[in-house]
């Protein structure tokens, strides 16, 4: 599931002259120091080695957050003239962030696996280009195949990313616990990082510039953002286009044609197989009842049953995972390949068009504080915004006891407090004199809030 969303990224990156690297997992308390505004950033998150063994280190070394402050030394050393940008590197890898004390499995935990690009360039240009191209692949993976909508934005000043000059998103929403999800960022961190660490290039033999640079990441919080948005009471459902086995196989024997029926099974499966689909042929000594229930569970996308009237009728039996209670559909053998792909291509778009239907409908407007406090809880809400950080700090003071959080918001120390989502890309008309939702200024843009992972 993971791998095949991830090779999808991997090849559409390298299109973009992006190539892989790995860099290690540890970093000096004077390295990560280096940049003011990142530490800061990054501080109360910071895991720390402080021994070896039993003997004490003479300086601390942290188990990376992330790699600004890894690689960019080595940036510094790859750059030296217009000539060698741009630069532009990704690593598959793990992080550390001890963030709280109680992670949320795949949303929020302590360690988790990402790929994390980094980027240098000549000029900022080619770096607000490069931010954008990357943002609108994040949006693929999510909407093209995990089937889930997304709403392209910027973040404020107070919630982009520790030492950027901008973070863009792409921002999801679970409707069943009426929160917004970052679903992934790309940043332009401007000339922030090449100051603090001596990225130079010489423009010609007699004038040096620092570098524009980017730092985007996509990590397995895709995949909790997936099981909270498709899953259902039965267990997983995943999108067809990222599920490792797309269709199960399950035999219905009878005593007088087991060997028949699963030698059929068999055929079938390697047929599909080699087809491009992927497959599995469910053999174990299990009651049928008993293996959908496990196939259900997992999720997989089709089940095709086959017994001995379906080979007598030249075909099989299929049950769709997003519709369960909808009849079984049998299909001729005569175009088998092609009608199952279609029925895969339907369940990716019936599992988004259900998303993006119950996400719209947790999209709201407000114009005042009043309205806004009346909205937020289950919606993510549209608002006229100055973008001032003391008025964003005075909406989270104002919502964090608006309303009680659930036992299970309360035991991931999930609060009540609202934040801004993202400043849309697609914006509404934003009314000449227009005030902000939240203070007497004048807004400058419409601005989701809401309640967050």
């Amino acid at each position: 599931m993971g791998n095949h969303s991830s090779l999808v990224f991997d090849g559409e990156i390298k299109k973009l002259g992006v190539k892989n690297a790995y860099f290690p997992c540890f970093v000096s308390e004077r390295a990560l120091n280096a940049e003011k505004n990142f530490i800061a950033g990054f501080s109360p998150e910071v895991a720390w080695v402080t021994e070896a063994g039993k003997k004490p280190l003479n300086e601390r070394i942290a188990i990376r957050p992330t790699s600004e402050t890894i690689m960019y030394p080595m940036f510094a050393k790859w750059v030296q003239s217009h000539r060698d940008l741009p630069l532009k590197l990704n690593q598959w890898c793990n992080v550390v962030r001890w963030e709280m004390k109680h992670p949320v499995p795949f949303l929020r935990g302590r360690e988790f696996l990402w790929q994390e690009g980094h980027s240098a360039f000549a000029s900022k240009p080619e770096a607000d280009e490069e931010v954008l191209q990357i943002l609108e692949l994040y949006r693929q993976v999510y909407e093209d195949l995990l089937a889930i909508p997304v709403v392209k934005g910027k973040k404020t000043d107070e919630e982009k990313f520790a030492g950027a000059l901008y973070t863009t998103t792409i921002e999801a929403f679970v409707e069943a616990s009426g929160r917004a999800i970052q679903a992934a960022t790309s940043h332009c961190l401007g000339q922030n990082f090449a100051q603090a660490f001596d990225i130079k290039f010489e423009v010609d033999p007699t004038t040096k510039a620092f570098a524009w640079q980017n730092s985007w990441g996509l990590s397995t919080r895709s995949l909790g953002i997936m099981v909270m948005i498709h899953g259902d009471d039965k267990g997983l459902v995943l999108p067809p286009r990222v599920a490792p086995t797309q269709i199960v196989i399950v035999p219905i024997f009878r005593k007088n044609n087991i060997e028949l029926v699963e030698q059929k099974a068999l055929e079938l499966g390697q047929f599909l197989k080699e087809h491009g689909l992927r497959v599995e042929v469910d053999l174990r000594n299990y009651k049928p009842g008993w293996k959908y229930n496990h196939w259900e569970n997992k999720g997989v996308p089709i089940r095709i049953e086959i017994g001995g009237r379906d080979i007598e009728n030249n075909g099989v039996t299929t049950c769709r995972r997003d519709k369960l209670d909808e009849p079984k559909l049998f299909i001729s053998s005569d175009n088998l390949v092609n009608d199952l792909k279609a029925m895969l291509d339907d369940i990716h778009h019936n599992l988004y068009n259900k998303a993006k239907e119950l996400s719209d409908s947790r999209r709201v407007r407000a114009t005042t504080l009043e309205e806004f406090s009346a909205k937020l809880n289950g919606n993510a809400v549209l608002v006229p915004f100055c973008e001032t950080k003391e008025c964003e700090d005075g909406v989270k003071a104002f919502t964090e006891n608006l309303s009680n959080t659930s036992d299970s918001d309360a035991q991931f120390e999930l609060t009540g407090k609202a934040k801004s989502l993202c400043i849309p890309f697609d914006q509404p008309e934003l009314e000449k004199d227009k005030k902000c939702f939240a203070c007497d200024r004048h807004a400058v843009s419409y601005t989701y809030f809401g309640r967050s992972y």
